[in-house]
């Protein structure tokens, strides 16, 4: 069927009858073509803004309606309700509350999906007319569902009951919405605090009714579950503990029927994770031992594998534990109590089974840990100590517990796991490690000496016959903390990293592991250098073997990065191993792009006159394999592989600097020792030497944005590494970059240009080169803008950028007869116009550093005299709401600026601009606009304050966005 269409743009109001809205819902529901439901869903939310959808949804609701068109009904009364309540008179209230309570009645019974939500419909009414229309909700709604034939004198619409039970689910349903319906709607402040005080009140009826559906013999598990789920939605609202006290005692008994179980765990979960709890010291305490009580369930549900049981048992443990942490540790008659209940905690932490597969209580309980450790260590120092005395040992055993719990199943019960398992186990080791750093801060090196003697009996001690796991297990504990506390101090770390060449890694996991721990020491190893040659020949085992890719290429990149001066005589044993697995290609490219950086970092190191040779030795294999894919035709594998090459050589040039070098001599020599000018830096020598095949390569894929880039991304790390040590190469790269940008204009040219404008503006020599560079490059870039820029987002940015940076550090360049400074100008203001945040964030830098050199710049204030107008009436447009919102901030740095380097010329621009009717937008009022000038005008220098104001100002532009009830 067609959509019901809105032909010339009629008023959706003519076109809305019954037959149309229903068309429309069948559409939506049962047309298989996506375009029509789309079509019938736009139309279908015009219908309900509608005014006649006050008159239609009752229609809809007629009992020979399917239940799909029944539940937009309600939910149509549901939306002018919440949102359009201000179309009713005051004398239609009454009436409205009438009919929706008997059609509730009427569809009680079903189907639930229209009854929750007429229910919700009422709860509406009731936020919008509390407490001045309706006084007593909460009594009303229990005396309209009363099992009995009502007095037609009564007027609520209630017809007589043959379903006591239909009825008393049916106001449990609107009992449960009433509370949600006030915590998810947007109201204001004021009236917010004024409907939960009114709410609160209703308490005072709701609880005995509660409390007399759960302890009646005639209510149903269904009521049961219904009055749990009432409740669990009243206490959000902050319902002193106290007065919920008997009920959730009921709770804690409905725990033991399966039925209610889930029901009543959320239940008692939401009511002891109030806060507010806190000042209900009695009835917390009265609490302890129910849960305490559910210990025995807890076990038995552990020890038959009941993962329901245990995991509900346990949030409530973690819940009371957790949330009241503080306040139940000052209870020190009661510190028997909570320390039970804590190492109920340490149950759940322990509980049997491998996560996530046999169970996932454990993670519930991890975040308990830091809560009880920093709550015990918030103290002052004389309780923190009697604290400690008790809880220290309970750490240690959570040690112990975490560690098991980290351990990897057998092989083959892992290689069984599906990928998203392996994944969960991952991470939750991950969580395991950060409460292991955590319990550090309590335990101290203590822990360390505990970890490394076990370790040490399971190494050395030939009558243990230890399983892999033990052992991966302790070296997982020790790298966790390892890896963020300083543990250089420490005294067991010498007898741990002779320890560790004794394991058989011949396990992949259990190697992996020794990997990191490895990794985690290498500050420790920069210290202790005598110990590197006991363990490197571990990590380059661990080199060659594919499976322990990631581990071992970046514990290798950190100790060449830590170690990199004490590296000389393992130097070529790590270069020829490296050299073997690259070429083997033993790696996927994101580790071998990891070797090469740590590479970069070892022959840094080494003495000046070896690094060259070493050098090519190291990349000549790469460069010829680049030589002949540089022959080759051009295809997707090809490409590939030139890209991998490329980026294996950025990478090494990233960390290759023979200057750090020459720095750490520094505080050997009362000076930095130069570097003869006769030598050049080794990068340099290399790319001079294949600069000719980058350019047979580039000249081949000149139309492949991610060779371009890729290549670029050579020059573009070597320079930021080199600084000045690069100036050989700015010529020929210079000249190279303006001709592949004026074939092909790629926005990486433009960013590496950036680069060296930033190096090499400054130094006199290099100036002819860089203006030449950005001559041709503002020439190309110009004739895009002059075309259509939208389609290339990235060049505008980078370009913007580029001159960005050009009026940073050398804005003479703009003297130039080629730079045409009005152009630049619009390219600026074309870009503030695009949608993507880099690039208007781009323009703004632009324009910020372009009106901070006006007045400097004569060129520049005769372009800005003449067109600063135009560019504030882009900015207020954007604000106004031709741009994304989140941009605005960018549009305030503008306006900033103009305010501060010409304030009078911004007065006279945006009152010329904002005297326009009608602009930036319709709803403004002339005194909005005055207040905004008034305001901008008086800040030139509070950034913060600017933003304020241009914020405020686009949300007046761009007007509410939806409003809540009624504010009485």
């Amino acid at each position: 069927m067609e959509p019901p269409g809105n032909p010339g743009g009629t008023p959706v109001e003519l076109e809305l009858t019954l037959e149309n809205v229903e068309s429309a819902l069948y559409q939506l529901y049962f047309d298989p073509d996506m375009e029509h439901k789309n079509v019938a869903q736009k139309w279908l939310t015009q219908a309900q803004a509608s005014a006649q959808a006050w008159h239609f949804c009752w229609a809809l609701l007629s009992p020979d309606k399917i239940p799909e068109v029944q539940f937009f009904g309600a939910s149509t009364l549901h939306t002018k309700i919440s949102r359009h309540w201000s179309d009713l008179a005051a004398d239609q209230h009454e009436s409205l509350r009438t009919q929706l309570l008997s059609h509730i009645l009427q569809f009680s019974s079903g189907p639930k999906m229209v009854l929750t939500r007429l229910c919700v419909a009422l709860a509406s009414l009731a936020l919008n007319v509390i407490p001045q229309a309706w006084s007593q909700p909460v009594a009303d709604m229990v005396r309209a569902f009363q099992p009995h034939k009502p007095d037609p004198e009564d007027g609520s619409g209630a017809k007589a009951s043959q379903d006591p039970h239909t009825h008393c689910l049916t106001l449990l349903e609107l009992l449960t919405v009433l509370p949600e319906e006030f915590q998810s709607s947007r109201l204001a402040q004021a009236r917010r605090g004024q409907l939960r005080e009114a709410l609160a009140g209703e308490w005072a009826v709701v609880c005995p009714l509660l409390r007399q559906l759960m302890q009646s013999q005639d209510s149903s598990s269904q009521v049961k579950e219904k009055v749990l789920k009432c409740l669990s939605s009243w206490v959000a609202l902050d319902v002193p503990l106290g007065e919920i006290q008997e009920l959730l005692h009921d709770c804690f008994t409905a725990l033991s029927d399966p039925e209610l179980f889930d029901a009543a765990v959320e239940t008692v979960v939401n009511a002891i994770s109030q806060p507010d709890c806190q000042r209900y010291i009695n009835a917390l305490l009265s609490l302890m031992p129910l849960v305490l009580g559910l210990y025995d369930q807890l076990k038995t549900a552990a020890q038959d594998g009941d993962m329901e049981t245990s995991h509900g048992i346990c949030r409530i443990a973690v819940a009371l534990g957790e949330t009241h942490s503080r306040v139940l540790l000052e209870q020190v008659d009661h510190w028997q109590e909570y320390l039970a209940l804590v190492n109920m905690i340490l149950f759940c932490t322990g509980i049997p089974g491998h996560y996530p597969v046999n169970e996932t209580t454990s993670s519930l309980t991890l975040t308990f840990w830091y809560t009880l450790q920093d709550d015990i260590l918030s103290f002052e120092e004389e309780k923190q100590c009697v604290y400690l005395q008790v809880y220290r040992p309970v750490y240690f055993q959570l040690v112990d517990v975490l560690l098991h719990k980290s351990h990897y199943p057998s092989q083959e019960e892992y290689a069984s796991w599906s990928s998203d398992d392996k994944e969960q186990f991952r991470i939750y080791r991950v969580d395991i490690s950060d409460t292991l750093m955590y319990v550090y801060e309590m335990l101290g090196a203590e822990l360390l000496s505990n970890l490394y003697e076990r370790l040490g009996r399971l190494l050395m001690d030939p009558q243990q016959s230890a399983v892999w796991q033990d052992t991966e297990a302790l070296l997982f504990g020790f790298q966790s903390i390892a890896e963020t506390i300083d543990v250089n101090y420490s005294d067991v770390i010498p007898g741990l990293i002779g320890l560790i060449p004794r394991i058989n890694i011949s396990n992949i996991l259990l190697a992996d592991t020794v990997m990191y721990t490895i990794g985690s020491l290498a500050e420790w190893l920069a210290d202790h250098p005598v110990m590197l040659g006991g363990i490197l020949p571990m990590v380059l085992q661990g080199l060659a073997k594919p499976e322990l890719s990631v581990s071992s290429v970046s514990t290798l990149k950190r100790i060449c990065r830590e170690c990199r001066y004490d590296l000389g005589p393992y130097a070529q044993d790590i270069l020829t191993v490296s050299q073997d697995v690259l070429v083997k290609e033993v790696h996927k490219s994101s580790q071998c792009m990891w070797l090469m950086q740590g590479l970069g970092f070892l022959l840094s190191a080494l003495p000046s006159e070896e690094i060259l040779g070493r050098l090519h030795s190291l990349i000549t294999p790469h460069i010829q394999q680049l030589d002949t894919l540089a022959q080759q035709e051009l295809n997707p594998t090809n490409k590939q592989s030139i890209i991998h090459i490329v980026g294996m050589l950025a990478s090494l040039f990233t960390t290759l600097d023979i200057n750090r070098q020459a720095d750490c001599l520094e505080g050997a020599a009362s000076s930095r020792l130069p570097v003869p000018q006769s030598t050049q830096n080794p990068v340099v020598v290399v790319l001079q030497q294949v600069f000719t095949l980058i350019q047979t390569i580039l000249s081949k894929w000149l139309h492949d944005s991610e060779v371009v880039e890729a290549v670029c991304g050579v020059f573009d790390k070597s320079v930021r590494t080199l600084l000045h040590d690069f100036g050989p190469m700015v010529p020929q790269l210079g000249e190279m970059l303006g001709e592949i940008y004026s074939a092909f204009p790629q926005a990486s040219a433009l960013d590496l240009a950036r680069q060296m404008v930033h190096i090499f503006a400054g130094e006199e020599h290099h100036i002819p080169h860089i203006r030449s560079l950005t001559e041709v490059l503002t020439s190309t870039t110009l004739t895009i803008f002059q075309q259509g820029p939208r389609d290339h987002p990235d060049i505008a940015e980078s370009f913007m950028d580029l001159h960005a940076q050009i009026l940073k550090r050398k804005p003479d360049l703009y003297l130039s007869e080629q730079f045409d400074v009005k152009a630049l100008f619009y390219c600026g203001i074309l870009s503030l116009k695009f949608p993507e945040t880099p690039t208007v964030k781009a323009a703004s830098q632009f324009f910020t550093e372009f009106l901070s050199r006006c007045k400097d710049m004569p060129s520049f204030g005769d372009v800005l005299q003449r067109d600063g107008k135009l560019l504030t009436e882009t900015v207020l447009q954007a604000v106004g709401g031709e741009s994304p919102s989140s941009l605005t901030e960018h549009f305030s740095e503008v306006l900033l600026n103009l305010s501060r380097h010409c304030p009078a010329l911004l007065s006279q621009w945006l009152k010329e601009t904002l005297q326009t009717p009608g602009f930036p937008c319709a709803q403004l009022t002339a005194e909005q606009k005055h207040t905004f000038s008034q305001q901008l005008l008086r800040e030139q220098t509070n950034k913060r304050r600017v933003k304020e104001i241009v914020k405020e100002f686009a949300l007046l532009c761009r007007g509410p966005q939806g409003s809540g009830y009624s504010d009485y």
